[in-house]
Order: structure tokens, then C-alpha cells, then sequence
């Protein structure tokens, strides 16, 4: 018996030392209702005591061959990406804003799972919540989707959030 008592004050200890800091968490969001349900689900997290802050993030797929031949200019290309890449974010930045939680966000280009989990790396996240569905393309949903991508390969743990269906 005082052997599991020293065994569970130890795990206390340990888990008491290991997240004495506030987490940081990444939650992806591609524009869709899908992914603010993520969102949501982290600032009740929040709201319930969870000390955490807070990366928004989203990826923009690679130019495809025909965008780079309408619009040969590199510098260009990656404005519009940050433009539409800056609206994907607006309605996740607005929850937060209104809820009073401060955030950072990150918008880059490249493929969504990887480099995904590299702004995780990136930003030091110790967590990843992510929407079960997005807005990916047709390519995506054949090679299986980003959240299960990250899920696959994430090195931090990663909540995925299914999209609550309203009970009519």
C-alpha cells in the first residue's frame, strides 16, 4: 500500500511539474465551421481553468501549376496566399478576441499536415486540437485527411473535436 501511495504522489509531482507552466496549443483552421469547432472546444477548455495560450494557424496548399503561370510572380502568389490565408483565420481570431483570450496565428503555404506540425515545433506547442473536418480538396480526402495526417505524425499530444450535430 505505501508503495502505490509513493507511486501516485510521484505521478502528481511529476504531472504538477511538468504542466506547472502555461501550455501552449495549436489549433489549425481553414475557414470551415468544422474547424471553429475546435476553437470553441479550446476556449471552453479555457474558460474552465485550462492554463493555455493559444497559436491560430492554417496553410495554404501549394500554388498548382496553372496559378504559377497566371500569376508568375512568386512575391505575388504569396501575398494572395496571406490575404486569403488571413481570412481563413477571421472568424477563429474574432472568437478569441471576444472571449478575451490572447492568441498568436501563423499563416503559411505548403502542404497543410506537415507543415502544420511544423509551426507546432515551431511555436514550442505541447498540444494540437484539431477539427475532424476541414475544407480540403479532393486530393486530400483521397489520401486521407489532415487531422488524421497529424494525428499519425504529431510528436505532441492531439485532441480531435468532431463536429457536435444539433438535436432537432
Amino acid at each position: 500500500m505505501t508503495r502505490i501511495k509513493a507511486a501516485i504522489s510521484m505521478t502528481a509531482y511529476a504531472v504538477s511539474t511538468i504542466w506547472s507552466y502555461p501550455m501552449k496549443i495549436l489549433i489549425p483552421v481553414d475557414g470551415s465551421e468544422l474547424a471553429l469547432d475546435a476553437v470553441r472546444y479550446a476556449l471552453r477548455l479555457h474558460s474552465g481553468g485550462l492554463r493555455a495560450s493559444f497559436v491560430l494557424a492554417t496553410v495554404q496548399e501549394p500554388d498548382s501549376v496553372y496559378e504559377m503561370l497566371l500569376v508568375p510572380d512568386a512575391q505575388a502568389r504569396e501575398s494572395v496566399n496571406q490575404a486569403v490565408g488571413l481570412h481563413a483565420l477571421a472568424s477563429a481570431k474574432k472568437l478569441f478576441t471576444s472571449a478575451g483570450v490572447a492568441f498568436e496565428h501563423e499563416v503559411r503555404s505548403g502542404y497543410p499536415a506537415a507543415m502544420l506540425i511544423e509551426i507546432a515545433e515551431d511555436y514550442g506547442c505541447d498540444a494540437i486540437i484539431i477539427g475532424a473536418k476541414g475544407t480540403g480538396t479532393l486530393r486530400s480526402a483521397l489520401l486521407g485527411s489532415v487531422s488524421q495526417a497529424i494525428l499519425n505524425t504529431s510528436t505532441v499530444p492531439v485532441t480531435i473535436v468532431k463536429h457536435a450535430v444539433p438535436v432537432a
